[in-house]
C-alpha cells in the first residue's frame, strides 16, 4: 500500500463509478468494503462467442443500450487495471481507431475520416462491468456484500461525521458495516439529498435539463461487410431530425443498434416500429447495415427524462467521512456516451485527492466538479441546440451551437478538423480547441460557408465523400 491512511472505505453501490472508487481506495485503505443490492456474478463464462457475459443486472437498466468507452476513460482505466483494454479486445471486443474506424454522421454531415491513433472500444456493458468487477473483486483489500440494500449512513452523536452504513440482507436482517470512509456510488436514486437533510445539513443546488430521451436496443448478427471497415457507425440528431442512432459490432459476432429520439420522440418497442423508426433517419446508412441482418432479440426501451448535476462543492458545510461520486453527482444525456469515462475522471479525481492528504471533502467536491465541467457542458450545450429544452443558453452556448454546424461542414473536406472534433467529444482536448485560430480561419473560410454538394448514397461498405448540406433550421442559434 502507498501511504496508507489505514482502517475500512465503504462503497455503496457496484456500478462502474463505485468499482473504480474501490480501485482507488484500495491505494490509500486497509479494507474496502463494497456493497450492491444485486446479486453480482461470480466468475463465469469468459467466451468471445457467449452472449451477454456475466448477464443484464437489475441495478443497470441501461445495460442493455449501446455503451461508448470513450478515449480519455479508456486512458484512465488501462492505467488503474493495466492491461484491461487488451483484456477485452482479446475477449473479442472490437477495437477501431476514434475517427478512421467510426462513420460519424453529424450535423447532416459526413465529417472526413483519417486513423488518428487513438482506439476506442464499444463493449457491452455487462461485459466491460464483469471484467472490471474481476479485476476490483481480485484486490487482496477488497471485500464484497451483495444482495444487500442499504438502510441509513451512522454518525457520531454530534452528526458531524458518518462512521459507517446499516445494510439489510434479503432475509431482512440488519447488519452495522463500521467506516473511516463511506463513498456513495448508488446512481440517480442516490439518498444522499435526503441523509444530508435529516441530519441537519443543506442539501446540493440540483441543476436539470429536461431532455425526455427515449432508446430502443437490438441485437443484430449482420453480414461481415455490413459496415464495411467500420466498426460503429455513429449519427447524431438536430433540431430538424430529432432521432439518433448508433450501431456498433460488439463481442461474439453480433452487432447492437441502439435507437433515440429527444423530447418525446421516441422510437417503438415492437419490431416493426422499431424498423420503420430506422427510416426517419436523415442518413441510409444503418438501414442499409441491417437491412439483410439476423435480429437476435426483441427491442428493449428505456427513458431518460433529465439530466441532472448536485452541486456538492457549493456547499459550505458536510459531514466527514462520507464522498458521492458518480451519477450520484451528475448524470447525462447517455446519448453523449460520456458517463463511464466521467466516472473514470472522477475515480482519477478521488485518486488526487487521497494522495494530497486524505478525503478533505471540500477539496474532493472542487476536484470532481472541474473533472465534471467540461462534459457537462458539451452535453449541457448538445441538448440545448434544440429549442424545446427549456434553460439558460449563455453567450458561450449560442456560439458554440452556431459554430459546430459550421466546423462539421467544413471537416467534410478537412480530415484536421475532423480529429480536432472528435478529440474533445473523446475527452481528449477542450472544447476551446476548436475556437483555436487556425481552426477558426478555416471553419469561416468565405468559400467554407457556401452550401457543400449533396452527399452520395454510400456505395459498398457505406464510405461516400461527400456529404449533405445541414438544413438552415438545423442551425441552432
Amino acid at each position: 500500500m502507498n501511504g496508507s491512511l489505514g482502517g475500512r472505505a465503504v462503497v455503496l453501490g457496484a456500478s462502474m463509478a463505485g468499482l473504480l472508487a474501490a480501485r482507488v481506495l484500495t491505494d490509500r485503505y486497509d479494507q474496502v468494503t463494497l456493497v450492491d443490492r444485486d446479486e453480482l456474478p461470480l466468475h463465469g463464462d469468459r467466451r468471445p462467442d457467449a452472449p451477454h457475459i456475466g448477464g443484464q443486472r437489475r441495478g443497470v437498466p441501461q445495460g442493455r443500450h449501446l455503451h461508448a468507452l470513450l478515449a480519455r476513460g479508456a486512458q484512465i482505466l488501462d492505467d488503474l487495471f493495466p492491461g484491461l483494454t487488451a483484456d477485452l479486445t482479446t475477449a473479442g471486443v472490437p477495437s477501431g481507431d476514434l475517427l478512421g474506424g467510426i462513420r460519424w454522421l453529424v450535423s447532416g454531415q459526413r465529417i472526413a475520416r483519417v486513423d488518428i491513433g487513438q482506439p476506442v472500444l464499444f463493449p457491452s456493458r455487462p461485459l466491460l462491468e464483469r471484467y472490471v468487477r474481476d479485476r476490483v473483486r481480485a484486490l487482496p483489500a477488497v471485500t464484497v456484500v451483495d444482495g444487500a440494500a442499504i438502510v441509513a449512513v451512522t454518525t457520531t452523536g454530534d452528526r458531524r461525521r458518518v462512521t459507517g452504513v446499516r445494510v439489510r440482507s434479503a432475509t431482512d436482517a440488519e447488519a452495522l458495516i463500521d467506516a473511516d470512509l463511506v463513498v456513495d456510488a448508488t446512481g440517480r436514486g442516490s439518498r444522499t439529498p435526503g441523509w444530508l437533510a435529516e441530519l441537519g445539513y443543506p442539501s446540493p443546488v440540483t441543476e436539470k435539463i429536461r431532455v425526455d430521451v427515449g432508446y430502443a436496443s437490438r441485437s443484430y448478427r449482420l453480414p461481415p461487410d455490413a459496415l464495411g471497415s467500420d466498426t460503429v457507425i455513429l449519427q447524431n440528431w438536430t433540431p430538424r431530425h430529432p432521432y439518433g442512432a448508433g450501431l456498433a459490432q460488439q463481442e461474439g459476432g453480433r452487432h447492437i443498434l441502439t435507437l433515440a429520439g429527444m423530447l418525446g420522440e421516441h422510437p417503438p418497442a415492437d419490431p416493426t416500429g422499431f424498423e420503420a423508426f430506422v427510416d426517419r433517419l436523415e442518413f441510409p446508412d444503418i438501414g442499409q447495415a441491417i437491412r439483410y441482418g439476423e435480429p437476435l432479440d426483441a427491442p428493449v426501451t428505456f427513458r431518460y427524462p433529465a439530466s441532472v448535476r448536485h452541486r456538492y462543492e457549493r456547499l459550505t458545510r458536510f459531514p466527514d467521512g462520507l464522498l458521492v461520486i458518480g451519477d450520484a453527482i451528475c448524470s447525462f444525456n447517455p446519448f453523449y456516451g460520456q458517463g463511464m469515462s466521467v466516472a473514470a475522471l472522477q475515480a482519477q479525481a478521488l485518486r488526487d485527492v487521497l494522495a494530497d492528504g486524505g478525503p478533505r471533502w471540500p477539496r474532493y467536491f472542487a476536484a470532481v466538479a472541474r473533472a465534471v465541467d467540461v462534459p457537462w457542458r458539451i452535453a449541457a450545450g448538445g441538448d440545448l441546440a434544440f429549442p424545446g429544452v427549456a434553460g439558460r443558453r449563455g453567450a458561450m452556448v449560442r456560439l458554440t451551437n452556431a459554430y459546430l454546424p459550421r466546423l462539421h461542414a467544413a471537416a467534410v473536406h478537412d480530415p484536421t478538423l475532423s480529429a480536432a472534433f472528435v478529440r474533445v467529444t473523446g475527452l481528449l482536448d477542450p472544447p476551446g480547441s476548436l475556437l483555436r485560430p487556425d481552426r477558426l480561419a478555416r471553419v469561416l473560410r468565405p468559400d467554407r460557408l457556401a452550401r457543400v454538394r449533396p452527399a452520395r448514397s454510400p456505395g459498398p461498405g457505406g464510405h461516400s465523400p461527400n456529404s449533405r448540406q445541414v438544413p438552415r433550421s438545423d442551425r441552432a442559434t
